[in-house]
């Protein structure tokens, strides 16, 4: 009798009981048969779409003496006076010394460290079956594997010489898919959509019926909204989470919109310990793109920075911040801060980030669109107002209370162009931009 007759792929439910068992340490086996799948196929989907977490090495060596080994000169290079072990050059591959605490045990079944008791707190590299990534993985996979042609470049040229050479005669696809059906690698479906991309010579317009057509509408669901991604973190959650941590550490988050509802945002952030106010001009409103902010200032600051200079994010329920874990958690699944909601209708749980939009609002006013503006142009408006005195900062501005010797500052400063500007130079009307020019 043959258990593994499970019908189609695997799906998420199938992938949270795997990743339920890999944690309780059950055998490929053991999760086979509660899926009734093939032992081979779970050990399969475990090593295909497992996520890897690059480990934490004192300057990125994985040797038993990199903190102690005072060496020099291993590479040849007479001339260098850097120690061997914070040299760019891989002194690994050279030094006898070396010795690797790097842990091998992903590279035998489970082939993954869900179940290791020390998986938290371990500075290796290492592997984690996530149900949720692993799932998004096969589904980028699975659509990118569908895009593009799908037949040899011979076919290709093929088709399109016979198929052109027919439409150029006012003969119609449906006509010429009937009588060649059989030299055609493709469906007729496919054949529309290769001319509508421009993938072959003939054109839509040479297409006797299909200008004339109009897109087809969709019928359009309304999808209630969810407010799951505030369970844990509300405004009460905030308050309880900070009655143990430094008030100062938060970071107040919000949106700004142009003259539509589509189009250029900005993204604001302001650090409540210094008022200094971040700008970013983000293509649209969508989860997507606040996503991408993020990305951004990890891969530049590194995830530690990040992690010191954003602990804790405080921000309204607006649907661009919906896409929690991925704001939450790095590509490599490390988190990088909490993130908390405002009660709706409250703006005044964050009043620093609220005060200071007045700013944005003395060059850029409502209804005016942020098309025309870049990054550039922001961040010129950004350092003009973190430049502006305030009598509630005892008459200092922003960019004055942050500490040179501050280096997670320093190097968003680096990250952002952030700069003081002169007193005096400061501009906070609409030809801000034209002055630059």
């Amino acid at each position: 009798m043959n258990y593994y007759n499970a019908p189609g792929q695997m799906d998420l439910s199938d992938r949270m009981a795997i990743e339920v068992g890999l944690t309780r340490k059950d055998s490929f086996r053991k999760i086979a048969q509660v899926l009734r799948r093939h032992p081979t196929t779970i050990a399969k989907e475990v090593k295909q779409n497992r996520t890897y977490i690059s480990g934490n090495y004192w300057h990125g060596k994985d040797c038993h003496y990199v903190r102690t080994a005072n060496m020099h000169h291993i590479c040849g290079d007479m001339e260098c006076e850097k120690n061997c072990c914070s040299c760019q050059y891989d002194c690994r591959r050279v030094c006898p010394r070396y010795k690797s605490v790097a842990c091998h045990r992903f590279e035998k079944p489970p082939y993954v460290c869900n179940s290791c008791h020390d998986r938290n707190k371990c500075q290796k590299e290492k592997y984690i079956y996530s149900a949720k990534y692993a799932d998004a993985v096969v589904t980028r996979r699975r659509s990118e594997s569908r895009q593009g042609v799908r037949i040899a470049p011979e076919e290709m040229k093929a088709l399109d010489a016979l198929v052109t050479r027919l439409v150029k005669k006012g003969q119609p696809l449906v006509h010429i898919y009937a009588e060649h059906k059989d030299e055609i690698p493709v469906g007729l479906r496919s054949l529309y959509v290769y001319i509508d991309k421009g993938l072959m010579k003939v054109r839509n317009i040479d297409l006797r019926r299909k200008t004339g057509y109009k897109p087809r509408k969709g019928t359009h669901k309304e999808i209630p909204f969810s407010q799951k991604y505030r369970e844990g973190r509300t405004y009460e959650d905030f308050e309880r989470f900070m009655a143990k941590a430094a008030r100062d550490s938060v970071i107040e988050m919000d949106t700004v919109k142009g003259v539509r509802e589509s189009g250029k945002r900005l993204l604001t952030m302001i650090m409540r310990k210094n008022s200094v106010m971040l700008l970013f001009l983000m293509p649209d409103g969508t989860a997507d793109s606040v996503v991408r902010v993020f990305d951004y200032l990890e891969k530049g600051l590194g995830i530690n920075t990040f992690q010191r200079l954003f602990p804790v994010i405080l921000t309204d329920n607006g649907s661009e911040f919906k896409r929690i874990d991925a704001l939450e958690y790095s590509d490599d699944l490390q988190h990088r801060t909490s993130i908390y909601f405002c009660d709706p209708m409250a703006s005044w749980q964050k009043p620093h980030i609220e005060k200071n939009h007045e700013y944005i609002r003395y060059v850029l006013p409502k209804g005016k669109s942020f098309s025309p503006y870049t990054q550039e142009d922001i961040t010129l408006l950004m350092n003009h107002i973190n430049s502006t005195r305030r009598p509630g900062l005892n008459n200092k501005a922003p960019y004055e209370l942050v500490d040179a010797n501050d280096e997670d500052m320093m190097a968003l400063f680096n990250l952002m162009k952030m700069h003081l500007i002169p007193p005096d130079e400061v501009h906070l009307k609409p030809d801000l931009f034209l002055k630059k020019n």
